[in-house]
C-alpha cells in the first residue's frame, strides 16, 4: 500500500471524487504570501491545497491556481465552515463567501470546520453544504474536529434525510480530518471512519516541531537519512492517513513532499505506538456542545 504511493498518488473518496495522498496546508499563511508558496508547492509536485474561510487565504490561494498553468482538475481545494458560521443560514453565506473571494468554479471539498453551535445549528450546516454539493458547487463534503459523538449524530442525520428523501440523498462524509500523529492518534475515531471508508486527513502531522528530539525520531532519522519532520509524514502515509503538513519555507515545502522514496518497517511502526493523548492545537473533538 503506502510503499507504492508517490507524490501523484491519490484516493478515492465516497463521493466518487478522487483525493491527493498528500496536501499542503496554509493555516496562519498571510494572505500577502499565499499565492507565492502556493504556487511553490505545485512547483514541487503537490496538487492539493487545504484552506478555510478562517485562514483569510482563500483568494490567493485560488489566484495560484489560476496562475500555475496547472489544469483546474488536477488540483484539489478545500475550505471549510468557520466555527462562527455555523447553521443552515450562516453556511450558505460562507459557501457564497467562499466563491465571490476565489472565483473558482467549483470547490473541491468543503469541511464543517469544527462541532460547535450545539445539534440543530451542525445538522443545518450539513444541510446547508449538501445542497451546494447537490447543486454541484461542492464536490465532497465532510467534517473536521469531530468526535465519535459528533459523527454518530452527524450518522444519524444523514439516515433520517435518506428516510425522508431516498437512498444517497442525506450525502456521505468523504472526509474527516484531524490532528493525528504519533502523540494523538485517535484510535477511536480513526476505526470509525475506518468502518465506514472515510478519508482521513492529518493537521499538525509534524507536531508543530514540538517533538523533533525525541530519541525514536532521531534514530529513524539518522537510519533513513531523513528529517524527523519525514519521518513523522512517512508514518502519517503509513498509516492510510493524508498529511497536511504546512510551511512558508520552500526548502521545507521541498523537503515535506520528500518522503516516498524509503519506508518505515512493521517495527518501526510499533516504536511510534506511544499511546499517549496530546493535543499541540486545540481538541474540539471533547465538545458536549
Amino acid at each position: 500500500m503506502a510503499h507504492d504511493l508517490s507524490i501523484k498518488s491519490e484516493y478515492t473518496m465516497l463521493s466518487g471524487h478522487k483525493i491527493p495522498a498528500l496536501g499542503y496546508g496554509v493555516y496562519q499563511t498571510p494572505a500577502d504570501v499565499a499565492e507565492e508558496v502556493v504556487l511553490h508547492s505545485f512547483k514541487v509536485g503537490y496538487r492539493h491545497v487545504d484552506s478555510a474561510r478562517v485562514y483569510r487565504n482563500e483568494g490567493p490561494c485560488a489566484e495560484a491556481i489560476k496562475k500555475s498553468g496547472i489544469p483546474r482538475s488536477d488540483i484539489f481545494f478545500t475550505s471549510k465552515v468557520p466555527p462562527r458560521a455555523m447553521g443552515y443560514e450562516a453556511t450558505k453565506s460562507s459557501i457564497t463567501s467562499s466563491f465571490s473571494q476565489t472565483r473558482l468554479d467549483y470547490i473541491d471539498l468543503y469541511l464543517i470546520h469544527a462541532p460547535y453551535g450545539g445539534k440543530e445549528a451542525r445538522r443545518g450546516t450539513w444541510l446547508a453544504l449538501l445542497e451546494a454539493q447537490q447543486a454541484g458547487r461542492i464536490r465532497s463534503i465532510g467534517v473536521s474536529n469531530y468526535g465519535v459523538h459528533h459523527l454518530d449524530e452527524l450518522e444519524s442525520y444523514i439516515q433520517e434525510l435518506e428516510a425522508q428523501h431516498g437512498k444517497g440523498k442525506g450525502g456521505e462524509i468523504s472526509v474527516g480530518q484531524w490532528e493525528l500523529h504519533p502523540w494523538l492518534a485517535r484510535p477511536d475515531i480513526v476505526e470509525w471512519c475506518r468502518e465506514r471508508g472515510v478519508v482521513i486527513q492529518a493537521y499538525c502531522p509534524i507536531v508543530r516541531g514540538q517533538r523533533f528530539e525525541e530519541p525514536v525520531l532521531k534514530g529513524l532519522g539518522e537510519k533513513y537519512g531523513k528529517t524527523a519532520a519525514q519521518v513523522l509524514l512517512r508514518w502519517s502515509l503509513q498509516k492510510g492517513f493524508v498529511p497536511l503538513p504546512k510551511s512558508v519555507t520552500p526548502s521545507r515545502i521541498e523537503e515535506n513532499a520528500e518522503i516516498f522514496d524509503f519506508r518505515l518497517t512493521d517495527e518501526e511502526m510499533k516504536l511510534l505506538e506511544t499511546g499517549e493523548y496530546a493535543p499541540c492545537s486545540w481538541d474540539p473533538t471533547t465538545s458536549n456542545d
